[in-house]
C-alpha cells in the first residue's frame, strides 16, 4: 500500500509511482520545493515534479551511521605535499543513505577515502572554497595563489590543487602567469566520476599527481588525468597547453599545440618525463589578477555588430576566429553590407583597448598573413597573429597583462613569458 508522498524523509530508499511509471531510489535534498530528487542505483540522480507524482512508498527510513576517523601523523620518513581543495568531483563522495554529495578535505578524511596515500606522503590538506568550477573568478586564482605560497614557505615538496573539471585549464593558465619563480611542482588534480563510482577516475588521478611530485624536478603548473579511457596511464600536461575537450570521458583533457610533460604509469609507478625537467631558484612572487573585464566572442554566419558593441566598455577582447584568424568583415554583395560595419566597430574597439585573436579550431596556429581579410584585421589594430595559444590561455593572458602591465599589454602579449608558446606547433591532435 503506497503512502502519502509528504511521509517521506531525505536518505529514506523509496519506490515512486509517476505517471504511471514506478522507480526505486534514494530521497535526496532538492533546492526546489516542487521537485523530488531520486539518487537512482546507478548512481544518476532523476529529478520528478511533485505535481506529477501519485504515490510513494517508503521501503528503507534512513539511519545515520557516526564514523570514527583516526587523526593521521606526519612521519620523518616520507615527504611532504599540500593538497589544497576548491570543490569538485575528487574529494567528493555520494552518501547512498541521503543521496547528498559529502566532500572530505582533512588529511585524515582523504587518508580514509585513499588510504594508499598515507604509505607515500605526508599530506598538508586543507578547503580553500567548496564551489563549483564554473563559479570561479579572477579574485579566486588569487586567494589560490596566496595558499600555495603558504605551502611553499612551509618546505613541502609539491603542491596538488583539486578543482571541478569544467575550468581547470582557465585555472592552469592563471597560475602559470601568477607564480612568478615557482619552485615546486602545483599539479591540477580533477575527476569526471565521483570516488564511490567503479568507473571512478579520481583515485588513479590523485595517485599519478603524487608520484609525479614525488619522482620529477619538474616546477611549474601542470595538469594530471587520464591519458585514455583505460586506469592505465595519466598524463601530466602543461598548464598553458591543455584543454577539456569531451564533457564526460575520463582522458577528457588533451594537450594543445605542445607534447606533455610526463606520463606516469599507474601499474608500475614509473613517471616518463618528456624533453627537459624545468628548474627554479628564484624567489616566488605573485603577479596578482586585478577586476578587469575580458570578453570573448566568437565569430560565426551571419553575425552583427550589435555583438561587438556589447565589449565598449571592457578592458579588452578575445576574438575567437576561423580558420587562420579570420572574421567576416569583406562586403562581397548586398547581403554582407553588415560586415562593413563589424569592421569598423572592430576598429573602434581596437583604439579602446587591446584585441587579441584565437582561432576556435583548438588546434593550430593564427596567421593573419595569408589571405587579405587577416592583413585587414591587423592593419586596424587586432594583435595575436602566430600565436598558438587556445582562447581560454588567451583570455587568461590577456587578462594578467592587463592587470600587471597595462601600458605594454601589445607589446608585451606576443613575448613567450612563460613558455606558452612554442617554436614549432605539434603534429599531434589526440
Amino acid at each position: 500500500m503506497y503512502v502519502s508522498f509528504m511521509s517521506y524523509k531525505i536518505g529514506d530508499r523509496v519506490k515512486v509511482k509517476s505517471k504511471g511509471k514506478e522507480m526505486e531510489g534514494v530521497v535526496m535534498p532538492s533546492v526546489k520545493n516542487d521537485f523530488l530528487v531520486l539518487k537512482l542505483d546507478s548512481g544518476y540522480n532523476l529529478g520528478l515534479l511533485n505535481k506529477n507524482v501519485e504515490s510513494v512508498k517508503v521501503l528503507e527510513k534512513y539511519k545515520e551511521v557516526n564514523v570514527k576517523i583516526k587523526e593521521v601523523n606526519h612521519s620523518k620518513n616520507k615527504k611532504t605535499i599540500g593538497i589544497l581543495h576548491t570543490g569538485g568531483t575528487i574529494a567528493s563522495k555520494v552518501d547512498y543513505k541521503t543521496g547528498a554529495v559529502v566532500a572530505k578535505f582533512t588529511p585524515s578524511e582523504l587518508i580514509e577515502m585513499f588510504p594508499e596515500l598515507g604509505d607515500m606522503v605526508n599530506i598538508n590538506s586543507r578547503l580553500i572554497r567548496n564551489m563549483s568550477s564554473d563559479d570561479m573568478r579572477f579574485a579566486h586564482y588569487n586567494i589560490i595563489a596566496k595558499e600555495i605560497e603558504k605551502e611553499v614557505k612551509k618546505g613541502v615538496e609539491g603542491i596538488i590543487l583539486t578543482q571541478g573539471t569544467d575550468t581547470i585549464h582557465y585555472t592552469a593558465a592563471a597560475l602559470s602567469f601568477i607564480l612568478e619563480g615557482l619552485s615546486v611542482p602545483v599539479i591540477i588534480v580533477g575527476a569526471q566520476r565521483s570516488s564511490d563510482r567503479g568507473s571512478s577516475d579520481a583515485f588513479m588521478n590523485l595517485i599519478c599527481a603524487v608520484e609525479f611530485i614525488l619522482n620529477s624536478e619538474y616546477y611549474g603548473v601542470g595538469v594530471c588525468m587520464h591519458k585514455n579511457m583505460s586506469d592505465k596511464i595519466c598524463w601530466i600536461l602543461p598548464g598553458l597547453k591543455c584543454r577539456k575537450l569531451h564533457s564526460s570521458r575520463r582522458d577528457a583533457f588533451k594537450p594543445v599545440n605542445a607534447e606533455p610533460i610526463a606520463e606516469v604509469d599507474y601499474k608500475r609507478r614509473k613517471v616518463k618525463v618528456f624533453g627537459k625537467e624545468s628548474k627554479s631558484n628564484s624567489q616566488l612572487k605573485l603577479k596578482l589578477f586585478k577586476d578587469v573585464k575580458i570578453g570573448i566572442i566568437r565569430s560565426h554566419p551571419n553575425m552583427f555588430v550589435d555583438e561587438l558593441k556589447a565589449y565598449s566598455k571592457y578592458d579588452g577582447l578575445i576574438l575567437e576566429g576561423t580558420g587562420l584568424g579570420h572574421m567576416p568583415i569583406s562586403e562581397v554583395d548586398k547581403e554582407t553590407k553588415e560586415h562593413v560595419k563589424i569592421l569598423a566597430e572592430l576598429k573602434k574597439l581596437a583604439k579602446k583597448m587591446p584585441v587579441v585573436m584565437s582561432t576556435q579550431t583548438v588546434f593550430g596556429r593564427i596567421d593573419m598573413n595569408v589571405y587579405s581579410p587577416g592583413r585587414v584585421l591587423q592593419d586596424i589594430g587586432i594583435i595575436g597573429n602566430f600565436s598558438d595559444l587556445g582562447t581560454e590561455t588567451s583570455f587568461i593572458k590577456l587578462a594578467w597583462l592587463i592587470s600587471n602591465y597595462p601600458k605594454n599589454v601589445k607589446e608585451m602579449f606576443s613575448e613567450n613569458l612563460r613558455g606558452e608558446f612554442v617554436e614549432r606547433t605539434s603534429t599531434s591532435f589526440l
